[in-house]
């Protein structure tokens, strides 16, 4: 079984999915979008998160790097190259600045923080989230979770991209899930692969199965496109995710605009933000955006 590495457990959350929630995020993902929001999570291995902002810049870190990856004159400076992911460091610094990106859990463990919240599920009509990254990468261990969130009441929710090996997600948890909220980004092949790292083939392939299995298994089916700016935006994209959705049946989406807080955690992280995404960093606006849902209106497909 493959165990899947946790990056944060959130609770009291009120958006992806209904009520008062908690978010599990999975680390690793089968795509790699230029503009994700969590790009902690592109990787399925540990890493190092290094916050200049929290550094108090005491230098308690540098003396115990064994690889001499970190200056004693700036502590909050890492050589990547050097860095071999001891963590060392992590237990060393006061604040907090440094820590590591990926804990292995049980599926006991995250079921016992899960079932601490189970009355605010309760009341409001809440329950799980898996997030990541891709949590379709880990069909058994989440089907695992699932099913015991299931046994305990609770419902269950999974976001998705969709680039995932569909019949072990069908046998091992489908059959436990409430609800799937799943990305469709780009139509055209060439631009996804291009973005997103891979071509869609096996994504639109996977969102046909989703869709046909959400009336057989019960579970909500909720299609989504995050609107990156000139890229996923653009009328002629829309239009053709409008198409594609008319042709399936697809009765309703979601729209979600572009979120530039994601540019900190790329930077604690080493990652080097795509050129293309480098100016952007303001919101859209809101007569863009209402645009944006007239392509959908007018195809006949609601945003909700």
């Amino acid at each position: 079984m493959n165990i899947p590495l946790i990056t944060d457990i959130r609770g009291n959350c009120l958006d992806d999915g209904p009520g008062i929630r908690t978010i599990i995020f999975f680390k690793g993902c089968t795509l790699h979008c230029i503009w994700c929001h969590n790009p902690e999570t592109y990787s399925s291995s540990p890493e190092l998160s290094v916050s200049r902002d929290d550094c108090i810049r005491c230098g308690s870190c540098a003396p115990v790097c064994p690889q001499g990856a970190i200056s004693p004159l700036h502590p909050e400076i890492t050589d990547r190259e050097k860095c071999n992911l001891c963590f060392q460091c992590t237990g060393h610094c006061p604040s907090k600045a440094r820590r590591r990106v990926g804990i292995p859990m049980t599926v006991e463990e995250v079921l016992d923080i899960c079932l601490s919240d189970k009355a605010f599920y309760d009341v409001s009509g809440g329950g799980v989230t898996f997030s990541g990254g891709e949590p379709g990468m880990y069909p058994e261990w989440t089907g695992q979770l699932a099913r015991q969130l299931k046994d305990n009441g609770i419902s269950v929710y999974m976001e998705t991209a969709g680039c995932i090996p569909y019949r072990e997600v069908r046998k091992h948890l489908l059959p436990y899930l409430s609800g799937i909220y799943m990305d469709i980004k780009l139509i055209d092949p060439e631009l996804h692969k291009r973005y997103c790292g891979r071509d869609n083939q096996e994504i639109l392939g996977n969102f046909r199965h989703f869709l046909e299995d959400s009336e057989e298994l019960g579970y909500e089916f909720l299609p989504r496109t995050p609107l990156i700016p000139g890229i996923t935006d653009t009328e002629d994209n829309l239009r053709q995710i409008a198409a594609f959705y008319h042709t399936n049946g697809v009765t309703r989406t979601q729209l979600l605009p572009y979120n530039p807080t994601w540019y900190p955690k790329a930077e604690k992280l080493g990652i080097r933000i795509n050129e293309e995404l480098s100016g952007l960093q303001q919101p859209q606006s809101i007569e863009h955006l209402q645009k944006c849902r007239d392509i959908f209106e007018e195809a006949g497909i609601p945003c909700i």
